[in-house]
């Protein structure tokens, strides 16, 4: 489980489904931190009318104060100023060294769906920390983690993913279960002389399916397909999907890959986004 827990907050229901869904992710004790932006000094009409930035602050203050009581969240409030939602979550993050950061999802989601709005996904990409996404109506119908699934295929971020899984399925009884998805590879269609694609299907999904029944204590199963559309297809029913991202050069980040930014937009449950490298769930 995670300690240092950031929450976004904007006065809207997607933020009280990020503010109930860090609940779920944040260690017994421990008192995540409920975050607003706003413009602040990066607005230029706040240079010519200072007690704007003033009333501003209050603001965002007082929305933090009236979000806490209204979901009863045991946790701290800051508000930020920054030139963007996204860039200003991402900055704290980076210099309260937190482990997780959680958003709702956006306004124009499906009901139900994980995704966040084009602006904050680009600021959240580099995030030095995890990222959780809420799926929509998440606070309406706070559900306990029951079913985890893990997009596994024995890499290092997967193995990473698994491990996050395992903690988080630990602290609530929750059942695991993993997609190994089989994709053909470039050689494919290269031109290059290879055996039939049928042939290099079926090997690969009997190495996925046997590389899946090692994992101890998860239901596992592997599929041909493409990874984001199987993996959301994979989502329907699960209240988690914890997935791995790629490095970023000797710096824990986050960096959005195909995958994970396909199920930013189509995950059918909330979404777990893990820094590569990451030693805590």
């Amino acid at each position: 489980m995670f300690k240092n827990v950031l929450v976004g907050v904007d006065g809207t229901a997607n933020g009280r489904d990020a503010i109930a869904f860090a609940s779920r992710l944040t260690n017994l004790g421990a008192k995540p931190t409920l975050v607003n932006v706003h413009p602040g000094e990066f607005r230029p009409l706040h240079a010519f009318t200072p007690a704007l930035l003033s009333d501003e602050e209050q603001a965002s203050t007082q929305l933090l104060k009236d979000e806490r009581a209204a979901t009863s969240a045991d946790a701290e409030i800051l508000s930020v100023a920054a030139p963007s939602p996204g860039a200003g979550l991402h900055w704290t993050a980076e210099e309260r060294k937190a482990d997780l950061l959680v958003v709702g999802s956006c306004g124009r989601s499906a009901l139900g769906r994980a995704m966040i709005g084009d602006d904050t996904r680009a600021a959240l990409n580099g995030a030095p920390c995890a990222v959780a996404i809420a799926s929509r109506g998440y606070a309406a119908h706070p559900s306990p983690l029951a079913k985890v699934g893990v997009a596994y295929n024995g890499s290092p971020e997967s193995e990473v993913a698994l491990a996050s899984a395992r903690e988080l399925a630990a602290a609530s009884g929750a059942a695991i279960s993993a997609l190994e998805v089989v994709s053909l590879p470039s050689y494919a269609f290269s031109g290059i002389v290879s055996p039939p694609l049928g042939d290099t299907i079926d090997a690969m999904l009997a190495q996925a399916k046997e590389r899946i029944g090692k994992l101890q204590d998860v239901h596992g199963d592997a599929v041909y397909g493409l990874a984001g559309e199987e993996l959301a297809a994979f989502s329907n029913g699960l209240d988690l999907l914890v997935v791995g991202s790629r490095g970023y050069g000797p710096i824990k980040r986050l960096v959005v890959g195909s995958t994970s930014d396909y199920l930013e937009r189509h995950a059918r449950c909330s979404l777990l986004v893990l820094v590569r490298g990451s030693e805590k769930a």
